[in-house]
């Protein structure tokens, strides 16, 4: 039975969900943990912000005391940030305040530079405000002991960022997943190498590795693979060492295309064998003992979508991250499409933004072997099953590549 796109996401889920594997951990220091996922909850130390924050530059002063405009008052002081101002603020006075300072005792707002007039230790001010207006409120961000971060929070800057100012030095991380890529097919040699003209090198390994490397994980690359049975199924099992095995090539039905008969002799259970998705059809996912594994096809694009729609979330949930489906964006299409109806196809194309409206238009490519339209591309067109013909001017799906 051949899988929606829709279907074969929810199977990798529910099996993965099922199987429940147990990640290692590791603790590292905060500058090493960009791009990994958390492995422990993280709590606020401190009030954030641990105190009334001003928002702007301007002056610190009672709201009570504008009940008459204009208001007239006198500057008593100042206070930057990284200090505090030693007193508190009477009737009738203000403080010049920096963004970022504590507000002083006594006041309740700020108002901006811009809205007030200086004379001398007088300051006149001929608009309203209202009280903490341009503060930030103590705790507002995040109370003492609340939590701020949650195990399976990728880190990013911004994750990062509040580590730092937590005082975090070091955090406790899930071990990255090992990937072993395994490239198959007789016509494949080294990249290092010269091909005849009847083969080609072999790309694949290098792709998968960028992609491994890109959602979190550590590849494995072993030697190409024959199209003979003995010598794949060597390899294959030397690949189950790993959390995860890639295979690219040798899953559609030709006559030397031998990676489910070895799977299936090595007693794997598949999960499915087809897709209904262009390029990709014959994308393999399974299980054999307590290894999962795809099969990808053998062609460069197709490998790379395959991988970028069904493996890179695999990749993330055995990194620890929540199983997240990859993200559609919206478009309007440049030019009218056609495509063959009952797939989901995902056609190379370039989004950019044209009079302020996001615009997708095709690249030229020559198919599922065309790595250098791949690389022309920095989204795919996305053409829904029942969106057989598409009109220029059309909404559209668009997912975007990692590079």
């Amino acid at each position: 039975m051949i899988l929606t796109f829709e279907q074969a996401l929810q199977t990798i889920k529910e099996k993965l969900s099922a199987a429940a594997p147990s990640i290692p951990t590791e603790t590292l220091p905060l500058a090493e943990v960009f791009g990994r996922i958390l492995a422990e909850e993280v709590f606020a130390d401190r009030d954030l912000p641990p105190f009334h924050r001003s928002a702007r530059d301007g002056f610190a002063v009672r709201s009570g005391d504008f009940t008459a405009l204009p208001v007239t008052l006198k500057c008593i002081g100042e206070v930057r940030a990284g200090g505090y101002f030693h007193g508190s603020v009477g009737q009738g006075q203000c403080v010049s305040i920096m963004t970022g300072a504590p507000l002083p005792d006594g006041a309740d707002a700020v108002v901006m530079l811009e809205d007030a007039q200086v004379e001398d230790s007088q300051v006149i001010f001929q608009k309203p405000i209202r009280a903490f207006e341009n503060v930030i409120h103590k705790a507002s961000e995040a109370a003492q002991g609340e939590r701020v971060l949650s195990s399976g929070q990728s880190l990013g800057a911004g994750e990062i960022g509040l580590l730092a100012a937590l005082g975090k030095v070091s955090v406790k991380v899930f071990r990255k997943p090992l990937v072993a890529v395994l490239a198959t097919g007789d016509e494949l040699v080294d990249m290092n190498q010269k091909p005849e003209w009847f083969q080609i090198r072999n790309s694949n390994s290098a792709l998968l590795a960028a992609q491994i490397a890109q959602a979190g994980g550590i590849a494995q690359i072993f030697e190409t693979a024959p199209d003979e049975k003995t010598a794949l199924r060597r390899l294959i099992e030397q690949g189950f060492i790993a959390d995860l095995l890639l295979l690219s090539g040798g899953v559609s039905a030709g006559k030397y295309d031998l990676v489910e008969q070895v799977l299936a002799e090595l007693g794997a259970e598949f999960y499915f064998q087809k897709v209904a998705i262009r390029p990709g059809m014959p994308v393999v996912f399974g299980r054999a003992g307590e290894k999962f594994f795809f099969g990808l096809p053998g062609n460069p694009v197709s490998t790379y979508v395959t991988f970028r729609l069904f493996v890179r979330p695999t990749i993330r949930a055995l990194s620890g991250a929540p199983f997240a489906k990859p993200l559609f964006l919206r478009a309007r299409l440049a030019s009218s499409v056609s495509r063959k109806p009952n797939l989901t196809t995902f056609v190379p194309a370039w989004v950019d933004s044209r009079e302020g409206v996001p615009t997708v238009d095709l690249v030229k490519w020559q198919g599922s072997g065309d790595l250098v339209g791949l690389t022309a591309a920095n989204s795919f067109l996305v053409v829904h099953p029942e969106q057989a013909h598409l009109e220029a001017g059309d909404w559209a799906d668009v997912l975007l590549v990692d590079h």
